[in-house]
């Protein structure tokens, strides 16, 4: 009885698969994205190769992704030994056939070399794919008598630009931390009078208003008070020369009334001012009473007032019907009639470990490099981290310093639509933010937003930004199909 194992020890070649690979060579390969496609060429030398007389070898060309997950098979070609091109040329001749491919007799220990082209769709999965060469050898009886792969090298490398832009900002300490509150104080006089009146109408509960923000202040050992700006405000009505007269008089009188109530603050802290008429604060008002009957007259009155501030109220006065000016009398004109004062201090220096406790309660008295410590401190990266480079932006909304350091941190976190948002709210102009927000819609795969920040922040002025632009136009070459 003659076993498999012996009939395998016995007649090892009859068994054997047909490796041919090994023998060819792939030289001259190139594989580049051409608009939609992607072209292939590549010289295939089979000087070394001794094909069987029976023998047809199918070579083809396959893209594969970067995974191996996807791929692409392309035009495949043929080598035939002697007896098996005889065939081919025969069945090709009687039964009106024709190869899928370009074929080539190979002659034995001779030079010969098969140039290929191909093209197929191009889709973005073939960046850092991979090109095989997969080889099928067929016998006399069209069986299969090998199957091998051949890998050539990677193709259409692709890596994420690294796109200029500014990097996280040490932010200048301020010398000197000044801060100030403006507040608003809406005393009642009697017609024609500019005497403070604490028990008339709700007068004291104002003046108690005043005085607590002053008390906040003063008590806080962490402020030194550098200065206390009264400003007295009158509405239209009357004359400008009388409402002038009337707002230094009621601004004088309400400084002088809260000095009494402030002996310890030096009087050099006290400065007073006056502007009669706030004709800028009456547009405000009107505009938000949309209901109000010609609306539109009042605002354009308003608007092209530029010299006789009297003619211009006789105007709103003449619109008819009369109630028109009756509801801007009553209803308008009281809140402009006011004192604004601004309390202005010195914030002394804080450290680390009381600056993690005002940024709880009052960021305001930090400033953005103080704020910067403490985000430093939970380490970069870390929600803490962002949550503290928020304060200061909530904080500071104003400040470039700030903008970029938390943009920063939400395009390293992935949070890309949030620092677009930031950005698109508060870059205006500035090219360094700008440049940043074109790499947020970038990295959020928004190309063409991407290159019109860039475009911006190249007009702007950023160092960088054409070169980005330049950049982004290369990767969305590769990446669009």
């Amino acid at each position: 009885m003659i076993t498999i194992a012996w009939l395998l020890a016995a007649f090892p070649a009859a068994f054997a698969q047909t490796a041919y690979l090994e023998s060819v060579k792939v030289e001259n390969r190139r594989v580049e994205k051409v608009g939609g496609e992607v072209r292939v060429q590549m010289d295939i030398c089979l000087d070394d190769l001794q094909m069987k007389n029976q023998h047809s070898l199918q070579l083809v060309p396959v893209i594969l992704s970067e995974d191996g997950s996807l791929e692409q098979p392309l035009e495949p070609l043929y080598v035939d030994g002697r007896i098996r091109s005889k065939v081919v040329k025969r069945k090709e001749a009687l039964e009106d056939w024709q190869t899928d491919g370009e074929r080539l007799r190979r002659r034995n220990g001779q030079t010969q070399t098969m140039h290929y082209e191909a093209a197929a769709p191009y889709e973005p999965w073939m960046l850092n794919g991979r090109l095989e060469l997969r080889a099928d050898v067929t016998g006399c009886a069209e069986c299969g008598e090998g199957h091998e792969t051949l890998t050539t090298g990677g193709i259409l490398p692709y890596r994420e630009p690294e796109y200029e832009m500014a990097v996280v900002q040490q932010p200048k300490e301020e010398v000197v931390k000044r801060r100030s509150e403006v507040r608003t104080a809406r005393l009642q006089y009697r017609q024609d009078s500019y005497r403070v009146l604490p028990k008339y109408k709700n007068n004291q509960q104002e003046l108690d208003k005043v005085q607590a923000s002053i008390d906040a202040v003063k008590q806080d050992a962490n402020l030194t008070i550098t200065g206390i700006y009264i400003t007295g405000y009158a509405s239209p009505e009357a004359t400008v020369a009388y409402n002038l007269a009337l707002s230094e008089r009621r601004a004088k009188t309400f400084t002088d009334y809260i000095r009494q109530r402030n002996p310890e603050l030096d009087a050099s802290l006290w400065h007073v001012d006056w502007k009669g008429e706030d004709w800028d604060g009456l547009r405000k008002v009107v505009e938000q009473y949309p209901n109000l009957l010609k609306q539109d007259e009042v605002l354009a009155i308003i608007d092209n007032c530029q010299g006789d501030q009297d003619a211009c109220e006789e105007k709103i006065k003449a619109l008819v019907p009369p109630e028109i000016y009756q509801r801007v009398l009553n209803e308008m004109y009281g809140p402009l009639r006011r004192n604004e004062y601004r309390i202005e201090y010195n914030v002394r220096h804080f450290d680390l470990a009381e600056a993690r406790e005002l940024l709880k309660s009052r960021p305001d008295l930090l400033s953005v490099a103080e704020i910067q410590k403490v985000a430093d401190s939970y380490g970069k990266d870390t929600p803490l981290y962002r949550e503290a480079l928020k304060v200061a932006v909530d904080t500071y909304p104003d400040n470039v310093t700030a903008l970029n350091n938390y943009a920063l941190a939400l395009i390293s976190a992935g949070d890309y639509d949030a620092a677009i948002s930031l950005l698109e709210q508060k870059a205006g102009t500035d090219g360094s933010l700008l440049n940043l927000m074109g790499v947020a819609h970038f990295r959020a795969g928004r190309m063409e937003e991407a290159e019109k920040a860039f475009r911006r922040a190249a007009e702007a002025g950023y160092p960088g930004a054409q070169e980005n632009v330049q950049k982004l136009q290369e990767a969305r070459e590769l990446l669009d199909k």
